[in-house]
């Protein structure tokens, strides 16, 4: 695992927690925003390193992160004593990390029956707001990283509040999110925001690349995903890169004519792929793996789009299919910039209704038309 200095890609992030290392009070309450697969989990392992080890390591600047003076003396855990090795091996008395799937190990039956869909307050009260209150067992207080935050359900934003505004002494909650605006007003402002960005694409094709992923699909997934190296390698370990290839050129020629036969193709790549997301998860309702596996979908058509704009509107940013250059061109020639952003809002708003109670067959049809003819698109 990657030291807290050594995080790449997110130098504003580390800005701001070494400003928070450095005020002399400790931090009770952050939020990490930004993307998936950017580095909030790692960060937020890497700066409780910091807030429970016994010899904080520390050096000068000297250029390492531009916001900060060359000689703004730098925070991290030092690696070496008995509380970062610890840390290291996953056994830490006083980290705890909150994930919805806690429920499976809960006292009450109930609970442990449910479907995990959203992180409820029986997890928050049971495996952060109790021990939250016990002591600090190493005696450098305690902290608490709650991945998907922004899926507590409200019971939970709730029950967390009181926390949140009093925290005991020494104790730290770190909120991991992707959208800030999932989590309550009252939640935000009782927390500081730290903000994640993407990753540059071309660090995230080599790290694919060493994963043993060919430099073409590499350079794909790495825009596809935008600029998350977490997104990118599920993507790529799906098999779903010679489907993604294939769409440019069907996407090219497309007519009216054709939207039944694009439409039918789109569903049952959506019904394949959730149909691997539930033999991975036992647990995973055929609804959720459904919208799930469709969102991965139109995410991919979208992809195609976004490169034909980005030609058409003669933005020198990277395509994702910059291999299929021919028929990115021809989709940008027939549609235009105007009718481009329209295809793309349009799918924007079919991935909405994807996730509300619309038929599964009427969705791909109105997609398939959709991409189609952009102007007779609706659901």
């Amino acid at each position: 695992m990657p030291e807290l200095l050594d995080i790449v890609g997110q130098d504003a992030a580390l800005v701001q927690l070494q400003r928070a290392a450095a005020g002399g009070r400790r931090p009770h309450a952050l939020i990490f925003v930004g993307p998936e697969g950017v580095g909030r989990r790692t960060t937020a392992v890497e700066f409780a390193r910091y807030l429970l080890c016994e010899s904080p390591a520390e050096r000068k600047n000297a250029g390492r992160l531009a916001g900060l003076d060359d000689g703004f003396v730098l925070r991290q855990g030092c690696g070496a004593c008995r509380s970062c090795r610890s840390l290291e091996a996953g056994t830490h008395a006083d980290l705890h990390v909150v994930y919805k799937e806690l429920g499976r190990y809960h006292d009450d039956p109930r609970v442990r029956e449910r479907k995990m869909q959203a992180l409820g307050i029986e997890v928050v009260r049971d495996f952060l707001i109790a021990p939250a209150y016990r002591a600090s067992a190493g005696g450098r207080g305690v902290v608490f990283i709650v991945r998907e935050a922004d899926l507590m359900s409200l019971p939970a934003h709730n029950a967390l509040l009181k926390t949140l505004e009093e925290p005991p002494a020494g104790v730290t909650i770190l909120l991991i999110c992707t959208n800030l605006a999932d989590l309550l007003p009252t939640t935000r402002s009782r927390c500081q925001i730290v903000r994640f960005a993407p990753l540059p694409a071309e660090f995230v094709a080599e790290t694919l690349a060493a994963d043993g992923i060919a430099p073409a699909e590499a350079r794909f997934w790495s825009v596809a995903a935008g600029g998350s190296i977490g997104r990118a390698q599920r993507l790529a370990a799906e098999g779903l890169y010679a489907f993604a290839r294939d769409l440019p050129s069907r996407l090219a020629g497309l007519d009216v004519r054709d939207a039944p036969g694009l439409a039918e193709t789109l569903r049952k790549a959506m019904d394949k792929l959730a149909k691997r997301f539930q033999r991975r998860d036992e647990d995973l309702a055929a609804t959720l793996a459904n919208r799930q596996a469709g969102q991965i979908i139109l995410g991919l058509i979208a992809t195609a789009y976004r490169d034909a704009l980005s030609v058409a509107a003669g933005a020198s940013q990277p395509l994702a299919h910059a291999d299929q250059a021919d028929a990115i061109r021809r989709i940008a020639e027939r549609l235009g910039p105007t009718g481009l952003a329209d295809v793309l809002a349009e799918l924007a708003r079919l991935e909405g209704a994807l996730w509300r109670n619309v038929g599964i067959r009427l969705l791909w049809d109105s997609i398939a038309v959709a991409c189609a003819a952009p102007a007779a698109a609706g659901a």
